[in-house]
């Protein structure tokens, strides 16, 4: 009887401890049997052996392989639902010597996913995408999937897929075998120690096209899922071999480099191609009075709370600044409420979304409630009334009532309120200079009366922070700052 040695190790591309697991550290969430252990053994050993781990990006998406970031000491993303191929795009795209790897289930690639998996495949993004098919949704409770059989009963599907009913499974590897753009695209199975190593050959296949830029590549893994089959390991392992195999055929569907045309892009700058070369001439310059700031302005639809956000960011844009601008608005085109995000920044910035702004600009008393609070502590608002609600405590924070509404009525016009405010905020945060703000609206509005009043309201929202607020203000005790 021969001998053997028998040799275990751990991929290095794995953690040494689970965290997620508060015992048994070292073991993972995966049922017994389940594929998706076998599956993460064979990518983190081609991780390992073609020596990317520190440029290695994962995107997991919902489903059971949502937890691959506990295991994976790589670099990773958690993708919404089937998203992945279009998060995987842009990490690529951003960092295009990294290797970018999706990892998804049937469900989540088939399903809620077919369109992102089918336009990266067919733009021929430089991504692995590692396609797990157990023929039904694991995670969920076993509902059909697009992969689920003809027959093969489901708790969404009792009696079996009906193909009248519900259509016949989707063969994804065949179907985006069928574009241009694939390089490489390759069905493998986990039923057995022989299909376990044609799969591990694959997986590092396509990897290492990715590695040598070659483009899109795909493997699609057919994979046991003992609990929703209600079957033990080995018996789900066979049903792969017997079953799932005679419905999606194993072998190479792709494995060629397409010749893909390149196509230059015009080189225009972004001015030139928004037709703003003029105007960006005129105010390159050094940055004069320009303050790392974050705002939130909110009001009402018909306020002009989102031109005033895209006027601000404009602004910054022309002094050289980092922005951002995040609106959020409802269905209603008037009267339903609407606010926006505004960074103005001299490094780059992380996230549109703003937490704490350092400056709440309030066309309405139910903005003010609303958004007040989450100010920052030493941030300012500026509220638009004369005087600050009888209970509203602003709990410590710099408010400036500013009447803007009243304001753009004696000047001509209501529309012009959100420019008073404009005036109002440079004056009072000294964040960008006018004369950017003049520069901005000269390009954006076309009309001359229009622009008349414009100038008008940021030169009254000025004055009044000038002569109401910084000169002779007086504390009051709820906050508002008044003659």
């Amino acid at each position: 009887m021969s001998e053997y040695e028998l040799v275990e190790h751990k991929s290095p591309v794995f953690y040494n401890l689970y965290e997620r697991k508060d015992e048994l550290q070292h073991t993972t969430h995966y049922c017994p049997g389940c594929g998706h252990g076998v599956a993460h053994k064979l990518i983190a050993d081609a991780i390992a052996e073609l020596g990317v781990q520190d440029r290695t990006i994962l995107v997991s998406p919902v489903g059971c392989s949502v937890f691959a970031y506990y295991y994976f000491d790589v670099g990773n993303f958690q993708a919404a639902h089937g998203r992945a191929p279009a998060v995987a795009t842009a990490a690529k795209r951003s960092n295009p010597d990294s290797i970018v790897i999706s990892y998804q289930g049937d469900g989540d690639l088939a399903a809620i996913g077919t369109a992102e998996i089918v336009h990266a495949a067919n733009r021929g993004e430089n991504i692995t995408v590692f396609f797990m098919n157990n023929s039904i949704y694991g995670m969920t409770g076993g509902q059909m999937a697009p992969t689920t059989l003809v027959g093969q009963p489901s708790t969404t599907s009792p009696w079996g897929r009906r193909a009248n009913n519900e259509g016949f499974p989707i063969k994804m590897a065949e179907m985006l075998s069928t574009l241009e753009a694939p390089v490489y695209i390759e069905r493998v199975a986990l039923g057995d120690s022989k299909t376990v190593l044609k799969a591990r050959k694959a997986i590092k296949k396509a990897l290492e096209l990715q590695k040598q830029g070659a483009g899109f590549t795909m493997v699609e893994i057919l994979s046991p899922c003992p609990t929703i089959l209600k079957l033990d390991p080995v018996s789900a392992r066979k049903w792969v071999n017997e079953t799932l195999t005679k419905h999606f055929p194993l072998g190479v569907f792709r494995d060629r480099k397409p010749e893909v045309p390149f196509t230059a892009a015009p080189q225009k700058s972004v001015a030139e191609v928004l037709g703003l070369t003029k105007e960006i001439k005129v105010t390159q310059r050094a940055r004069v009075r320009t303050k790392d700031t974050t705002l939130k302005i909110a009001g009402f639809g018909g306020q002009g709370v989102l031109l005033l956000g895209q006027i601000i960011a404009e602004m910054g844009m022309r002094e050289q600044m980092e922005v951002s601008w995040l609106p959020s608005y409802g269905p209603e085109m008037r009267s339903g409420s609407a606010h926006c995000h505004v960074s103005l920044s001299h490094q780059r910035i992380g996230s549109p979304v703003i937490a704490h702004p350092k400056v709440l600009v309030a066309m309405n008393e139910p903005s003010l409630r609303k958004f007040a609070p989450a100010v920052a502590p030493d941030g300012v608002i500026l509220y638009n009334s004369r005087t600050l609600p009888q209970d509203f405590d602003p709990q410590g924070r710099n408010i400036a009532c500013v009447p803007a509404s009243e304001i753009a009525d004696e000047i001509g016009s209501p529309k012009v309120a959100n420019i008073v405010m404009l005036g109002a905020l440079l004056e009072e945060t000294e964040c960008l200079p006018t004369t950017t703000a003049l520069d901005v609206l000269s390009t954006m509005v076309k009309n001359e009366k229009l622009l008349a009043l414009d100038k008008k309201a940021i030169e009254a929202g000025r004055k009044f922070i000038d002569e109401n607020v910084l000169v002779g203000a007086v504390s009051q005790p709820d906050g508002y700052c008044g003659d």
